[in-house]
């Protein structure tokens, strides 16, 4: 169970990022190292284990992790993010997953998404954000037509097939992770926000036929060290993100790879649908920024799509 962690950091995470260092080095099964890939201009952060190295690299929540990882001399890598805390023997049961399960990858649940009220299920099932799944025994999160994703209301604490995950922590070999040439999705960090780059990483592990699991219970805890919301300019910048983000992952990965037409028939109506709710709810609510905001996002997706920079990305290929 040789394994490197690698953090990707701007070295602004603090107390949470000490928290991240102390936890690994208190694992079961310890690192063989630890690699710290900070962008470029920013200084190496006070907080220290002992025994991590820093290696700096252009940043971007992409250009971070879309990584050749020429340093890395072990089978497997543990990717996370600066603001996390593990339990101390959170990487033995990643391992053990994976070996138990015969997969290829194995990412914990990090977000509460099953202690989402119905109030607040209904409306996100409306907008073809996100749907809620009870009963299901055997799948973790699946990605939508609408590029939105559903999740498992009811899980319990084992592992699920997934067709997604939480990008802050996964353990795979780095061989199955330079398998998706994630580095040609470097267009998401024009973006400006960490928007889309985990449902990408992880669908195109999905289509590329690794076998992916979603762990339920682990104990993790996501500190986030992010702070996007209260401000009125970034809350704009994230729709206008989100809406650009969702028909160029559409188009990319849904629309384009789908052989069957029928079936693209359905997601022409899917995305219509969630862009078509989300508009209309902008002018009942009459919130003409937030509308603008849509409105600069899917235009600006719209023209990303007939760029030569789009045409130039290698098209995806499913591999299921």
């Amino acid at each position: 169970m040789n394994y490197t962690a690698v953090i990707r950091t701007l070295g602004k995470a603090g107390e949470k990022y000490q928290r991240l260092l102390d936890s690994l080095c208190s694992q079961t099964v310890k690192p063989q190292r630890i690699l710290v890939y900070i962008a470029d201009g920013y200084p190496v952060p006070k907080e220290t284990c002992g025994i991590e190295e820093y290696i700096y690299v252009k940043k971007g929540m992409v250009a971070q992790r879309a990584l050749f990882y020429d340093e890395v001399e072990t089978e497997y890598i543990l990717f996370l993010d600066d603001d996390l805390f593990l339990p101390n023997q959170f990487v033995e049961k990643l391992f053990e997953e994976l070996e138990n399960n015969d997969a290829d990858v194995v990412a914990p649940d990090i977000y509460p998404h099953a202690l989402r009220s119905l109030k607040a299920e209904i409306l996100m099932t409306l907008s073809g954000r996100m749907r809620a799944r009870r009963g299901d025994k055997l799948e973790g999160y699946k990605i939508m037509r609408t590029s939105g994703f559903s999740y498992n209301k009811t899980p319990e604490n084992k592992a699920y097939l997934s067709q997604t995950n939480a990008g802050a922590c996964f353990l795979c070999r780095k061989s199955d992770f330079m398998k998706i040439k994630f580095q040609d999705e470097l267009w998401l960090d024009q973006i400006g926000y960490a928007i889309g780059d985990d449902q990408i990483m992880f669908f195109k592990m999905y289509l590329s036929g690794l076998k992916q699991l979603t762990l339920f219970g682990t104990g993790i805890q996501h500190l986030d060290a992010g702070n996007n919301l209260g401000n009125k300019e970034k809350e704009l910048n994230l729709i206008e993100g989100d809406y650009f983000f969702r028909k160029v992952f559409w188009h990319r990965f849904l629309q384009t790879p789908e052989r069957n037409p029928f079936k693209q028939i359905w997601n022409r109506i899917c995305i219509s649908y969630f862009y078509g709710f989300g508009l209309l709810i902008s002018v009942l609510k009459n919130d003409s920024d937030a509308l603008e905001a849509k409105s600069r996002g899917l235009n600006r997706a719209n023209a990303f799509l007939k760029s030569e920079q789009y045409k130039s990305l290698p098209k995806i290929e499913k591999k299921i």
